[in-house]
């Protein structure tokens, strides 16, 4: 990862400070960019950034964290095996990964080839071991809803599965682009939470694969409520933002809902002055996406950084981002610009692993910068 330094600013920058896209670049050593999930999902290392100075925990020592009367609101999206690996009738390889399920058999997807099939062109996928279908794809066209990027298939196989049950069957994990070896059964297993249920992502809600069913458990003994919204974390939040003047930044769109349970746990959390602590980027992007718009479900393109003004999130748990990425500016609206460069180079000195498979930390929301 190339980039600047991460340093501490001699000063925090007040809020009417405009931030840039090289504020939020570092170099990152590539070794701490984790390959492989910690052996015990609570036995990651967690970095509480709550205190005036960082504080180096193990993540089942949350609770020390947290009260009776918070509550904790998780993504329960499930990811999809959403890459699928083929080829054309010419014989040219093909990759897929399926962005969303769009009804009919249809799919919108990013394709990765050396040249473009034609329109109604039919590209067969590498059967899964023992299977005797034929999974395939036929091109319809660019999905307009996606500014481009994305494409309309209609998949198919000679089972008539519908596209989860497709993918399910011959689809592989879809691992981070920085994550470098192909998935195997252990990827299968703990790129996704413990509760995942709703299917739909093409990647996971890393801060959420942290906790087991004893955490949980002893968060339920001592009186922390949980709450479960759904985002379908697409493939753009691996994307760096590339535009220096960060208004000009157009965000990737994300499908998120919150059920009615949830939207009353939040307002009962609040009535009873307790914090709402996401579990996750995802889960403040549909909280505050709820808040700015009334929407309790549909299509968010929300970007949170620095300036934003919060309405719902007191708290974060996060993992580590990647340089010049929303989300890096996304925690620097949350925690304060300063604080997060301190924290950075402290994760940095000491070695903690990054990104989806690396450590977390613990936010609280700064309201100074």
């Amino acid at each position: 990862m190339s980039g600047s330094a991460i340093t501490m600013p001699t000063t925090l920058p007040d809020t009417t400070r405009t931030f840039g896209l090289s504020d939020f670049d570092f170099d990152l050593p590539a070794e701490l960019i984790a390959q492989h999930p910690a052996p015990e999902r609570s036995g990651s290392r967690l970095l509480d950034g709550s205190e005036a100075r960082p504080v180096d925990r193990i993540f089942r020592d949350l609770p020390q964290l947290l009260k009776a009367g918070d509550l904790l609101i998780f993504n329960d999206t499930r990811v999809m095996n959403a890459r699928l690996f083929g080829e054309k009738a010419t014989g040219g390889k093909l990759e897929l990964l399926v962005e969303r399920v769009l009804g009919g058999n249809q799919v919108a997807a990013h394709m990765r080839v050396s040249k473009k099939p034609e329109i109604g062109a039919t590209v067969s996928f590498t059967p899964a071991v023992g299977c005797n279908d034929h999974p395939a794809a036929t091109l319809l066209g660019r999905w307009p809803d996606s500014n481009g990027a994305l494409f309309r298939f209609v998949l198919s196989n000679d089972a008539g599965d519908d596209p989860f049950t497709l993918m399910a069957r011959h689809g592989h994990v879809p691992l981070p682009p920085y994550i470098t070896h192909a998935d195997t059964a252990e990827d299968a297993a703990r790129y996704q939470t413990v509760f995942a249920k709703n299917l739909g992502a093409v990647a996971a809600p890393t801060a959420a694969l942290h906790f087991d069913a004893a955490l949980l458990a002893s968060l339920d003994t001592m009186g922390v409520q949980r709450a479960y919204v759904t985002l379908h974390v697409g493939a753009g939040t691996f994307q760096p933002v590339k535009t220096e003047d960060l208004a000009q930044h157009q965000m990737h769109s994300e499908w998120y809902d919150i059920p009615s349970a949830s939207q009353q746990a939040v307002l009962d959390c609040r009535a009873r002055g307790g914090r709402i602590i996401a579990v996750g980027t995802t889960s403040v992007r549909t909280l505050e996406s709820w808040a700015l718009t009334g929407q309790t479900t549909g299509n968010t393109r929300i970007f949170i950084r620095p300036g934003f003004e919060f309405k719902l999130v007191d708290a974060l748990l996060t993992n580590f981002h990647l340089p010049k990425s929303s989300l890096m500016m996304l925690v620097s609206a949350l925690a304060g610009y300063g604080p997060i460069r301190a924290l950075y180079a402290h994760a940095i000195e000491q070695k903690y692993r990054f990104f989806s498979y690396g450590d977390a930390m613990f936010l609280t929301l700064n309201t100074r910068s």
